[in-house]
C-alpha cells in the first residue's frame, strides 16, 4: 500500500484485528439490510442502514449536520474516535469516508477489501448485536470544497478543464437502466453530456482490494483522466462516486476533485438539464 499517495488511510484486516480493543475505535457496518450484520459481524460493529439513516425519502443523501450528528452520537462516536467503516460491498468504507470528511471528522480509515477480505483473512465474527454508549457529536457544515453542485456541473460541459466522469454501470450509463432498475415514473436513463465513463469496480481487483497505484494510475489516464484537470465524478446516489474521489484524491493523489452527490438521481429530475442517451439524445 506505500505506493498510494496517502497509504495512512488504509488498513488491512491484520491492522483492524490488532486493535479490536482500542477504547477509541469504532467500526460501522453500513449496508442497504441488516441481513448481513444479524447473521455474522465484526465484533462490536454498530449497524447503519443506508436507506433509512443516511438518506431522504426521495433517496438522496442526507446531508443536514444535525442528522449526521444524531447518528454519530447515537454510534458512541465523539470526535476522537477512529472510524472504519465497512459493508458487503467492497466500495463502502471509502464510500464513508468521504461522508465523515464532508462532515469534519478526521479520525476515519478504510478497511481493504471490506467485508470479504476481514472474512477471507480470518477475521473473528459475532452474532450479538453491540451496544454503546451515547456522546454528544457536534458535525460541522458540509465541506463545500469535496462536493460539486448541479449548477457548476452544467457549467462544466462548455469547459476544457474540468472532466466529468460517470462511474455507474455501462447499462447504466447507455440509459438501459436508471438505478440498477428498469426506468419507472419520472425516472430517466442515460448520462450527462461528454461525461467519460468508468465503470468504479474496474479499481477493484478479484479479491475487492483497490488495484495497485501503478493498475489505477493506467486505468484512468488511458479514459483521459488526468490529474492537470479537476474531476467530477457522479452515480446515482452519490455513494459509488465518493467512493472514485477518494480513489482519485487519497490513493492516486489527484488534486481536483469533488464530488457531485446529487449525480443521476438528481440531474435526470432538473428541467434543464441535458441528457443523452448512447442511441438517442434528450434535452
Amino acid at each position: 500500500m506505500s505506493q498510494y499517495a496517502h497509504p495512512e488511510v488504509l488498513v488491512d484486516p491484520q491492522w483492524l484485528m490488532a486493535h479490536l480493543n482500542d477504547s477509541n475505535l469504532r467500526i460501522l457496518e453500513v449496508d442497504m439490510s441488516p441481513d448481513t450484520y444479524d447473521h455474522a459481524h465484526m465484533p462490536g460493529a454498530v449497524f447503519w442502514h443506508i436507506g433509512t439513516e443516511l438518506m431522504t425519502p426521495d433517496l438522496s443523501l442526507n446531508l443536514e449536520p444535525k442528522t449526521f450528528s444524531a447518528l454519530l452520537a447515537k454510534s458512541g462516536i465523539t470526535a476522537n474516535t477512529t472510524v472504519v467503516a465497512y459493508g458487503s460491498y467492497p466500495g463502502t468504507g471509502a464510500f464513508m469516508f468521504w461522508l465523515f470528511k464532508l462532515f469534519g471528522h478526521q479520525k476515519v480509515l478504510v478497511l481493504n477489501g471490506g467485508y470479504s477480505q476481514w472474512v477471507a483473512q480470518g477475521g473473528p465474527l459475532a452474532s450479538a448485536l453491540s451496544t454503546c454508549s451515547t456522546t454528544q457529536y457536534q458535525a460541522q457544515a458540509p465541506d463545500a470544497s469535496l462536493r460539486v453542485l448541479s449548477a457548476e456541473v452544467l457549467a462544466s460541459l462548455e469547459r476544457s478543464d474540468q472532466v466529468l466522469l460517470d462511474v455507474r454501470t455501462q447499462a447504466e450509463y447507455s440509459g438501459e437502466f436508471y438505478l440498477m432498475e428498469p426506468p419507472k415514473g419520472d425516472e430517466v436513463g442515460g448520462h450527462i453530456p461528454g461525461a467519460v465513463h468508468l465503470d468504479h469496480a474496474m479499481t477493484l481487483s478479484e479479491d475487492g482490494t483497490f488495484k495497485s497505484a501503478d493498475e489505477l494510475h493506467t486505468l484512468f489516464q488511458q479514459h483521459g483522466i488526468t490529474s492537470d484537470k479537476e474531476i467530477l465524478p457522479y452515480c446515482a446516489i452519490g455513494g459509488r462516486s465518493a467512493y472514485v474521489w477518494f480513489v482519485l484524491k487519497y490513493l492516486l493523489g489527484y488534486p481536483q476533485v469533488r464530488n457531485y452527490d446529487g449525480s443521476w438521481h438528481e440531474w435526470s429530475r432538473l428541467s434543464d438539464a441535458p441528457i443523452e442517451r448512447l442511441q438517442t439524445s434528450q434535452h
